[in-house]
């Protein structure tokens, strides 16, 4: 419905009669606002990667900015593009002076900035503007990255071993300038937090639904098999916590460049941000561990978890046979009610025997009390024990951990922290088609004998935020020129 209302204002707009109007309409303005995008392509690109996307923004922006002229009387917008291939090997001190240069020479005096980077275009772009190089500080108004490396790359294992530098110089991408150094050992969370707290900083992430998925191994060869990636840069390292980010999908690191799709959608959200419209950011909701070792009997060892419900109730239970000559058994309901506001619903549960007395004494039955009520918590639980024996038994119980109604779930990412070689997570699905629920499947696996993992997961949510760039950057008809950095 929103395309379908720009494209009709996008038309309207292009009708000589209408614009005359509109003209007409905004000769008396009273300020001004000039919005100056600056697309900045990432190592060993070119403009042409970004060009999609800019031809899309400069297709929508008319209709945006009728929209906002019509509602606010008296103000005009007028939006410039600046689209421009820089030495791409460099250091990302060099790339920052470079965009200031660029900046100086090519743009007017006035209005704000937008700079859109990909990759170490963006990853520049908040060491530019946090460091007020050029005094661009003075003038942005917003910082999009795409797919930007922003965590120092070195803390990711690669393939193969080694350092990211290393891999980065013989394989990803064959540099033996600056930029392989910055992007392995300088970290821009800092640069980011400047930028969110001081302007806007929107972030674009993406990445394969698995570490050991094939979706971007190009080549033949997963650059982090123990991290979900864009076939470039794993996921985590895209954004820092100060950042609004927007997870666009399972996509390849520079797909958007050739994807109307992507391009469409980048468009709309960017100009959606400035011009005060919904975003559906991406929160983090809840994180775990979990691990697992291989026997030592030649193969593979296979493991499925279930992972991002809550635990609801936690107890043990113990019992004594007294008798002398009779076994005994002994049947418990073990009972949670999860919060009733939340009308969630039952999980799973893990019943372990951590004590007993010997041989035949133990669990014997396991289950729900009533399987056919996904909202009844209640387990059934048979044990048996020996003449003078005894039983003990530990148990949780889970619930699904629902997001309110109306919420939804946004992404999941799933990545190895520590272990051996020949271990790995092949697998990560959502548990159910339920929006609300943030529980996944994983299935992982280890070579035997002995080799081991230890793996962190997060899931997200979808979270609507208005931020409205442009009424921040509106200046006075009367004011003076602004000021240009050297």
């Amino acid at each position: 419905m929103k395309r379908l209302l720009l494209a009709v204002v996008a038309a309207l707009c292009l009708q000589p009669g209408f614009c005359s109007m509109v003209a007409s309409a905004t000769e008396d303005f009273t300020a001004i606002t000039e919005l100056n995008f600056v697309f900045i392509h990432g190592a060993l690109g070119v403009s042409c990667t970004q060009q999609l996307l800019a031809d899309t923004i400069l297709e929508y922006a008319p209709a945006y900015v009728y929209l906002y002229e019509r509602d606010n009387p008296g103000v005009k917008v007028k939006i410039n593009v600046l689209n421009r291939c820089y030495p791409n090997d460099v250091d990302i001190d060099t790339w920052a002076h470079n965009i200031a240069n660029s900046v100086e020479r090519h743009l007017p005096e006035e209005g704000s900035i937008v700079f859109i980077g990909h990759s170490m275009g963006g990853k520049s772009a908040l060491y530019a503007v946090a460091r007020n190089i050029g005094n661009l500080a003075d003038r942005t108004a917003l910082v999009v990255t795409i797919n930007s490396p922003i965590k120092s790359l070195d803390r990711y294992p690669v393939a193969g071993g080694g350092s990211f530098l290393a891999y980065c110089r013989a394989a990803l991408w064959n540099s033996t300038g600056g930029v392989c150094l910055s992007a392995a050992t300088y970290d821009s969370s800092e640069d980011g937090r400047w930028v969110a707290q001081n302007k806007h900083w929107l972030a674009f992430i993406s990445g394969e639904k698995a570490p050991l998925s094939e979706q971007f191994d190009y080549g033949g060869i997963d650059p982090y098999p123990r991290d979900m990636d864009d076939g470039a840069i794993p996921i985590e390292a895209q954004y820092s916590e100060d950042a609004d980010v927007v997870y666009y999908g399972e996509h390849g690191h520079s797909e958007f460049g050739t994807s109307p799709q992507l391009a469409d959608f980048m468009a709309q959200q960017i100009l959606d941000y400035i011009f005060g419209g919904a975003v559906a950011c991406s929160v983090y909701v809840r994180g775990g561990s979990f691990g697992h070792r291989a026997g030592w009997q030649p193969g593979t060892d296979h493991w499925r978890d279930l992972v991002g419900d809550i635990l609801g109730t936690s107890g043990r239970l113990w019992h004594w046979n007294q008798s002398y000559t009779r076994w005994q058994e002994w049947e418990d309901i073990i009972s949670y009610h999860p919060p009733t506001h939340e009308n969630d619903r039952r999980s799973r549960y893990q019943i372990r025997l951590t004590r007993s007395s010997g041989l035949f004494t133990g669990i014997e039955e396991l289950r729900w009390l009533k399987p056919d009520s996904p909202q009844d918590c209640r387990v059934y639980l048979r044990t048996r024990a020996a003449p003078r024996g005894y039983v003990q038994v530990d148990w949780d119980i889970y619930r699904q951990g629902l997001l309110p109604p109306g919420a939804e779930r946004d992404h999941y990412e799933v990545k190895i922290v520590a272990g051996t070689t020949l271990a790995g997570i092949k697998k990560v699905l959502w548990a159910s088609d339920d929006p609300r629920d943030l529980r996944l499947e994983i299935s992982s696996q280890a070579e035997s004998p002995f080799h081991w993992f230890e793996a962190q997961w997060k899931v997200f949510h979808r979270e609507s935020r208005q931020r409205n760039v442009i009424d921040k950057v509106l200046l006075p008809l009367a004011s003076p020129a602004g000021h240009k950095g050297k």
